[in-house]
């Protein structure tokens, strides 16, 4: 099926399950099975008839997956996790002692960076060390998440080292778009990175079980592959977020600037729209990639100080259209990104601490996530002078704004005058404020 001596992308021909399932793949392990990562790749393996094993340190987590209860929020996966609960196909566990049991084990732990931006190879070290404790020869082991340039092919020596004969080592890059994991699993192909031939087919031939095809190349071009999507994808944010606030300071509107380039304009049909450009994985990965390079990655750093300076950036540009000193300030959307519950490296929180620093009081609220500290949302709309949607959730669509309202991604809300400039009102759809313009022009 898969021949990984040649590298480049091979069309998968998977044999058909048969009325078993895929059981001569043996079961499957996976460390962090708990988290974004992790749990939605083991729902697809136990979709498919493989038995997953989710090894998990939170206690709290494996109780819930156990109950049939997902804890974030995954397309489809609310149906799907009881089931196979259910059926036996899939389990959690915070036994790691289970990763004997596996014939494969992923591990969806990767190097963080620190507070500088430096890579922090120590507590992936630490976490290996745990893993490999627990593991026996023969076994395929998989990294799955971000890792540093380099460290596929060191726990490669690592793992000579300690005697494991004929336990196969690759590098299988996550490229997922969080929440679309069930469906995206199946469309997109898979970058395999394999210690050794062998290792690669191996891997191949497991992941074949969802993708529709592979892509072989070797351990330090998949690490660079998943490096260079998301600092790839930051900078196109970043570059955005810079035209915004050029066009800002300059009094253009940039909606209409960016619907007018990419009309019926293929070439500027990537152009991404502004906002807060965040989450764990963009400002990391980026932050990884200068570090490999040795800090030489200019492109890198700039958009970094774009678009972790937009909060600051945003709030001068209010200021000065408002006085701040005496109002309430709402932040709709605290998310990392829309009609999504999860809150790591949002932005959202940035933009409430340099708004403390400015306004006599600051109400945050979001639907999706958790907080003593939020504020229900009609009792935002109903206190505070000003709004700003941070994070563009739908529901906020439908939703009556008295007060002005800033939105930069023009997601939520429609262009309006506000007493001498412009900001946005939940009025009519922008396209409808276009045709009006184009009536006045030609009529």
């Amino acid at each position: 099926m898969f021949s990984p001596h040649d590298l480049g992308t091979v069309q998968n021909t998977r044999r058909d399950p048969g009325t078993n399932g895929y059981t001569w793949i043996g079961r499957v392990a996976i460390v962090g099975g708990c988290g974004h990562v992790g749990l939605p790749l083991g729902l697809a393996f136990a979709k498919v008839g493989i038995r997953v094993d989710l090894i998990d340190t939170s206690l709290e987590r494996v109780d819930l997956v156990n109950r049939g209860r997902m804890p974030f929020k995954e397309e489809g996966a609310d149906e799907l996790l009881p089931e196979l609960i259910d059926s036996g196909q899939l389990r959690a566990t915070t036994d790691s002692a289970r990763l004997r049991d596996a014939e494969s084990v992923i591990v969806t732990i990767g190097t963080p960076v620190s507070d500088f931006g430096d890579p922090a190879i120590g507590p992936f070290d630490r976490a290996m060390d745990k893993v490999l404790a627990q593991m026996r020869p023969g076994q395929l082991l998989v990294l799955r998440s971000t890792v540093f340039p380099g460290v596929t092919d060191r726990l490669r020596r690592k793992i000579d080292e300690m005697g494991f004969e004929g336990m196969d080592l690759a590098y299988c890059p996550e490229r997922i778009l969080q929440e679309k994991s069930l469906i995206e699993l199946k469309q997109l192909p898979q970058i395999i990175g394999g210690v050794g031939p062998d290792a690669a087919e191996r891997a191949a031939h497991l992941f074949g079980l969802l993708c529709p095809k592979v892509i072989f190349v070797t351990p330090i071009e998949a690490e660079l592959s998943k490096l260079f999507c998301n600092a790839y994808r930051y900078i196109n944010f970043a570059i955005s977020n810079q035209f915004y606030m050029i066009a800002e300071q300059n009094g253009a509107d940039f909606h209409r600037i960016y619907k007018a380039v990419r009309e019926d304009y293929p070439r500027m049909k990537s152009f991404a729209k502004p906002g807060f450009a965040a989450g764990p994985c963009l400002v990391k990965d980026t932050y990884q990639l200068g570090a490999f390079n040795h800090g030489a990655f200019l492109l890198g750093k700039a958009a970094l100080e774009m678009n972790e300076g937009m909060p600051y950036l945003l709030v001068q540009s209010i200021k000065r259209r408002f006085d701040l000193r005496n109002m309430t300030v709402g932040i709709l959307g605290m998310a990392m990104k829309a009609n999504n519950d999860d809150p790591r490296d949002s932005l959202s929180f940035k933009l409430r601490k340099v708004l403390l620093m400015e306004c006599k009081e600051v109400l945050c609220t979001d639907p999706y996530v958790s907080d003593p500290r939020f504020t229900p949302l009609a009792e935002v709309i109903d206190r505070a002078n000003l709004l700003i949607v941070a994070t563009p959730h739908d529901c906020y669509r439908s939703c009556e704004f008295p007060q002005p309202v800033i939105d930069i991604t023009r997601s939520v809300c429609s262009p309006m005058p506000v007493n001498g400039m412009v900001t946005n009102m939940k009025t009519q759809p922008e396209e409808d404020f276009a045709l009006q313009r184009t009536k006045l022009i030609f009529s």
